[in-house]
């Protein structure tokens, strides 16, 4: 038997498959013609369409926030967003999100890539600052999806975490999936898991913290976060996956800090429209910085 045919077309297409299976539902997905089902299984020699619809206009009222940007054209925008800051509405979040901002910002944004997240093809937990990458035309959303979906965006990531890491260097490989008991929270999961790889490297050894440099091989929700306290050395701050001995040594030993001290530095992709290779360097905060020292550029 074939292949899905949600699973298919997000394939081909990088469209996330939540969005396929939307579009399926909605009639824009033929399989010779005929709609079917998300659970239809593809079979040689199908001829399979795709039609994007119209973008549709958005009841999100945009908001005049202050953005930090570091690159923009007619296709992107590259941000460094603050820590605090979430990325799109979502339950208990209607307003002050950085989409809030993006429609007041660009006018042609409304719809593109969807309702709820136009033109966002990538997030940051909403303590984590740095680079972000937006799209700006649907063109530009479906080349951007397509290489995070397979893996072509290099990204580099800045960490303080607790406690001191005895190899220079390392790659934590574990599979990541949802807590059965809540489903709000990530964690290690051998059986039913997403395949995760990070790579770390020790770039300073801190009273009672390390500062890391951190690579993904993969783009799964809170990873890095989830694999270095899977290693017992969660990152500093972080009120969920910290756990209580960390939490209790930070109130006694180190400075206090109001947010994890995660922060995604750079930020690399072939330009959609373009194809050249771009890459991207958010200022590291002052909060951070306050901890960590001051950091290379050449790193």
């Amino acid at each position: 038997m074939g292949r899905r045919l949600d699973v298919f077309v997000s394939e081909v297409s990088g469209l996330s498959r939540a969005r396929v299976q939307r579009l399926i539902e909605e009639g824009h997905v033929l399989v010779d013609g005929r709609a079917q089902k998300a659970r239809h299984r593809v079979d040689a020699g199908e001829s399979i369409q795709l039609h994007l619809p119209p973008t549709i206009p958005l009841e999100l009222i945009p908001e005049q926030i202050s953005l930090d940007i570091l690159y923009e054209d007619d296709d992107l925008i590259v941000l460094n967003k603050p820590a605090g800051m979430v990325v799109h509405p979502g339950a208990g979040r209607r307003s002050g999100t950085l989409v809030h901002a993006l429609l007041a910002h660009c006018e042609r944004l409304p719809g593109i890539g969807g309702v709820e997240r136009p033109g966002i093809v990538h997030r940051l937990d909403r303590d984590t600052s740095g680079a972000l990458v937006v799209a700006k035309t649907e063109v530009a959303h479906f080349s951007l999806s397509g290489q995070f979906k397979a893996r072509m965006v290099k990204k580099r990531y800045l960490a303080l975490v607790h406690g001191d890491l005895r190899q220079e260097h390392g790659r934590i490989e574990a599979p990541i999936g949802r807590r059965e008991h809540d489903r709000k929270r990530m964690g290690v999961r051998i059986r039913d898991g997403r395949e995760a790889r990070t790579i770390y490297r020790v770039l300073r050894r801190l009273p009672g913290m390390t500062l890391l440099a951190l690579d993904l091989e993969t783009g799964r929700t809170h990873q890095i976060r989830v694999h270095l306290a899977h290693i017992g050395h969660p990152v500093v701050g972080d009120q969920v996956y910290g756990g209580r001995r960390e939490r209790r040594r930070a109130a006694s030993d180190e400075p206090s800090v109001e947010r994890q001290m995660l922060h995604a530095w750079r930020l690399a992709f072939s330009h959609p429209t373009r194809g050249v290779w771009v890459e991207f360097s958010a200022p590291i905060p002052r909060d951070f910085l306050s901890l960590s020292g001051p950091v290379s550029d050449e790193i």
